[in-house]
């Protein structure tokens, strides 16, 4: 499948892309070499191959949720841009 300038030129468009006449030629080619390989790929028989959402076993990679030592409000703000005593301090967001 070749892609022509103009469909380049609308995909480049819609991905809000501004494009040369030497890119457009040069993606013309890339994306037509690109639709040409998934063409070949839709010709392959996996009719035998169960529906995979994943090809990596699936396994929980988070740590066990246990209660450690609460921190004190001087260690929480000490890396605080601004503090207001054991509180964080903020640009206001509204205007009031």
């Amino acid at each position: 499948m070749e892609l022509s300038h103009q469909e380049v030129r609308r995909i480049a468009e819609l991905a809000k892309l501004e494009l040369t006449d030497e890119e457009v030629a040069l993606y013309a080619g890339q994306l037509s070499h690109i639709l040409d390989y998934f063409t070949r790929l839709q010709e392959l028989d996996t009719s035998h191959i169960p529906p995979t959402a994943s090809v990596l076993p699936l396994h929980n990679v988070m740590r066990p949720d246990v209660a450690g030592t609460p921190l004190t409000p001087e260690q929480v703000v000490a890396n605080a841009q601004e503090k207001l005593g054991d509180q964080f301090r903020v640009s206001a967001v509204l205007d009031e």
